[in-house]
């Protein structure tokens, strides 16, 4: 499904992407970790075309990525969830999905000016559709509040819940998990798992809380300095010394 070969991104020089070749195949839920500033997410960002790399490929679906901007990425069917949570905070949670479904609209400027009976057909099947997404998230009870005034973690299950709403084929989600306490991170491993399963989807996932990426994970890849060191199952990971290295650092003799 995703194809990277030899993908590298400097910024003033200096490397924080170099040589990245990864692939994952239709149905995966991988991992992506390393220490902070390992550059995970410069690699999320490049494939989902906020940054444009300084050399390499990236084909989605055969499809190369380098050619397109990035709503049509979205359109091809890459979603992703964002390390600091980026929602239309003074919007509505229920406008805040809706926007989403953006590129499944069909009618036109004219039909929507005129509020034609096709327009507002178009427009309550698309409100009824986000309502459904936002019951699976246990947020339709807060579909009319603000965005904003959500509490951290229903804020985070919102964000998946409009990368969702897409319609993706493979889901990016970069640290889900940050800020959540231990009840919370359990409720996101199961809802994780679920929503991949319920929606068909591949998910390759940026987090640093490990039992997260271990309890969910099927295959890990590890960078340190913008490289990748290390790749395997939960297991091999765990036991790796140059993961072992990375994160707490070579033993003083």
């Amino acid at each position: 499904m995703l194809e990277i070969q030899g993908l590298s991104k400097s910024f003033d020089g200096l490397k924080a992407v170099s040589e990245f070749n990864f692939s994952l195949s239709p149905g995966e839920l991988a991992g992506l970790i390393g220490p902070n500033g390992a550059g995970k997410t410069t690699v999320f960002n490049l494939i989902t075309g906020l940054y444009e790399p300084s050399k390499g490929t990236i084909r989605f679906n055969g499809e190369d990525l380098l050619r397109l901007k990035a709503y049509q990425i979205t359109q091809c069917g890459i979603a992703r969830t964002f390390q600091n949570i980026r929602l239309f905070n003074d919007l509505s949670v229920l406008d805040n999905v809706r926007i989403a479904f953006h590129g499944h609209v069909k009618y036109g400027l004219a039909e929507a000016t005129l509020r034609a009976p096709s327009f507002l057909k178009k427009e309550r099947e698309l409100t009824q559709k986000a309502q459904d997404l936002l019951k699976i998230f246990n947020l339709l009870n807060r579909q009319h509040e603000i965005a904003k005034g959500l509490p951290y973690g229903e804020q985070r299950r919102l964000e998946i819940a409009r990368a969702l709403a897409t319609n993706p084929k493979l889901l990016l989600l970069d640290e889900p998990a940050a800020g959540m306490n231990p009840a919370e991170v359990r409720q996101l491993m199961e809802l994780i798992c679920w929503v991949k399963a319920q929606f068909n989807l591949t998910i390759l996932l940026i987090e640093h809380q490990m039992p997260v990426v271990m309890g969910c994970c099927e295959r890990i890849t590890v960078m340190d300095f913008g490289e990748i060191i290390a790749e395997g199952s939960p297991q091999e990971i765990q036991n790796n010394p140059r993961v072992i290295e990375a994160y707490l650092g070579k033993e003083i003799v």
